[in-house]
């Protein structure tokens, strides 16, 4: 299972703003400049960000993005949901919709996607926006810091 950069751009937008909320609504263009990403892809990922209700939208001259709750009740799991869907390495274990495998009564292969599923999903849920500011605090400057 591999992520896009929907996911990872995603999280790195996120934790971003996490590290800049104190100074208020976070522009897509300042984000874009720390992190190397394009703001018109920014803009692409924020919307679903937006209808899941992570992030609200400030308008106006000192508008920007803020984070709807506090960094350490967003999960990475969460964001990583919004921007790629239901955390399945096939379709037959999806968390969404699990019923959708005919054949799910039967396999002997099903628990092996199940437990797939389920290791990537406790290790995504197990870290929130806040984890990763303080893993970014031992790694230096913020202001200098680019996430993979």
């Amino acid at each position: 299972m591999k992520l896009s950069t929907k996911g990872q751009y995603g999280l790195r937008a996120l934790l971003d703003m996490a590290i800049y909320q104190n100074e208020g609504p976070v522009t897509l263009n300042n984000i874009a400049e720390r992190q190397g990403i394009s703001e018109g892809y920014l803009e692409q990922l924020m919307m679903p960000l937006k209808r899941a209700g992570i992030v609200k939208s400030i308008r106006g001259a000192h508008g920007g993005y803020l984070l709807t709750k506090d960094p350490k009740n967003v999960t990475v799991g969460e964001i990583i949901r919004v921007l790629e869907g239901p955390i399945a390495p096939v379709a037959c274990v999806d968390e969404e919709n699990p019923e959708a495998c005919v054949r799910s009564s039967f396999c002997a292969t099903r628990i092996v996607w199940a437990k797939v599923r389920d290791s990537i999903s406790g290790v995504l849920d197990s870290f929130s926006l806040e984890d990763l500011v303080q893993e970014s605090k031992k790694h230096g400057d913020a202001e200098n810091m680019y996430f993979i």
